[in-house]
């Protein structure tokens, strides 16, 4: 039994966080201080865009009449799949309340969030479907209000589908902001006068960190880094289909880790013949980030047995993980730390990044260990209740003041002692600890 490793990655996804945060700490301390005035100043020098932050009706519609039918078609074919998922989560999440002991009542209540901040990267790629998964989830949550932002180019704004998408969502408000100062407005309320309650989107490393920095102020989805793949295949897997898998996912950028666990060192050594050629193939800018994903952030390791596999698989936790081996039930059963699966050849990350259903935002650099990706419950507050009668209090009370006693709490203690007093006037109790 062993685990060998046939192509290690000359660097890992925390490579050059250190300037990351610097640069982002700097950069939310002066939106903060400098309010829309340094987040108009920011979006001017960084994105050469000089035209309006919060996106009109008027330019919404035009940038609709701009797009084919067959565009809009397949924004509703990924729309009703993703909110039909989203809205059968929201109905999963169950409300109760129970009686725990004779007259005392517990419970819980779902609330969703009244503010959430979507982010839309529109960089490299104008990424229309996490409009749709961010959006849409967060309305199906219940969410009162939904402020996207989306990075503009210099003479044209945001990407007339991602407008599109943004609102068909239900977005309530649009902003031309990318990066940091997207980030920034969102958190602090600038151009709506409505903070957000939950910040929500991928994006690049500046806004991952942006989001990381503002955590506890703000809740976010997650802590998320440059998107991964992982790919668990064995002899019976194709090596073009796992090639062309991998590469695929490279496109998103030069620091996106590909990462190949094979059964089978014949397939590994025939998936590495293969992803240069692939890579070469693709037009500009895939072909650079691809390239540089393969060379810096890739790995293929070969393993004698499937628990091995399983147990490296695990390890790594990745946010994106196909299955291509045969028993593909006992793999779904085996594996636990994954941001969403795709089991069998016949499905592949690109359809749950577009449009199969379940959400692509999704947990990196090993969050898949302790969190899922993007749901409606990140939109949703999970409270609990209670409420009980007087004659509860008479071992509810009583308890309560002893434990607290035991703690040394005493101001907690007479809180229960005030109940028991005015309750049962005429009884005597052990409150000592």
């Amino acid at each position: 039994m062993a685990i060998r490793y046939i192509k290690q990655a000359a660097k890992s996804p925390t490579t050059g966080e250190d300037n990351t945060r610097a640069i982002v700490a700097d950069m939310l301390m002066q939106i903060e201080a400098g309010g829309e005035a340094r987040c108009q100043q920011y979006v001017q020098d960084l994105d050469s865009y000089y035209g309006n932050i919060v996106v009109s009706a008027e330019e919404i519609e035009q940038a609709g009449q701009r797009l084919s039918q067959r565009v809009k078609d397949d924004i509703k074919f990924s729309y009703d799949r993703v909110s039909r998922f989203a809205q059968a989560q929201r109905e999963s999440l169950q409300e109760f309340e129970m009686e725990l002991s004779p007259g005392l009542w517990a419970g819980q209540k779902q609330i969703p969030v009244q503010t959430a901040g979507c982010y839309i990267p529109g960089g490299r790629y104008a990424h229309v479907a996490s409009a749709i998964m961010s959006v849409a989830t967060a309305k199906a949550a219940g969410v009162e209000t939904v402020i996207a932002c989306s990075p503009p180019k210099p003479d044209t704004g945001v990407n007339d589908a991602i407008l599109y998408t943004a609102n068909y969502s239900g977005a309530d408000t649009i902003l031309a902001l990318g990066g940091v100062q997207g980030i920034a407005a969102m958190a602090f309320g600038l151009y709506t006068g409505r903070p957000a309650d939950v910040l929500a989107g991928p994006g690049n490393r500046f806004v991952a960190e942006a989001k990381r920095m503002l955590f506890g102020r703000v809740g976010i989805d997650m802590f998320a880094g440059p998107t991964e793949i992982a790919v668990l295949a064995d002899a019976s897997a194709d090596p073009c289909i796992v090639a062309g898998d991998l590469v695929g996912q490279g496109e998103h950028g030069p620091d996106s880790p590909m990462w190949l666990i094979s059964l089978d060192e014949k397939l590994a050594n025939k998936v590495i013949e293969l992803v240069p050629s692939l890579i070469e193939d693709m037009p500009e800018p895939s072909r650079s980030a691809a390239r540089s994903a393969w060379a810096d952030y890739a790995e293929v390791i070969v393993c004698d047995t499937r628990e091995e596999a399983v147990q490296v698989s695990d390890k790594y936790a990745a946010e994106h993980l196909e299955v291509q081996c045969e028993d593909l039930d006992w793999w779904v059963q085996s594996l636990s730390n994954y941001g969403s699966l795709f089991v069998g050849e016949e499905t592949t990350v690109t359809y749950g990044d577009k449009c199969s259903g379940t959400n692509h935002i999704l947990p990196t650099k090993g969050a898949a260990r302790y969190t899922g990706g993007l749901s409606v419950g990140k939109f949703t507050k999970t409270v609990t209740t209670q409420r009980m009668t007087r004659e509860a209090n008479r071992e509810v009370g009583a308890a309560a003041a002893r434990i607290s006693r035991l703690e040394g709490m005493e101001g907690h203690a007479r809180a229960g002692d005030d109940r028991l007093k005015k309750y049962f006037p005429k009884e005597e109790f052990d409150l000592a600890r």
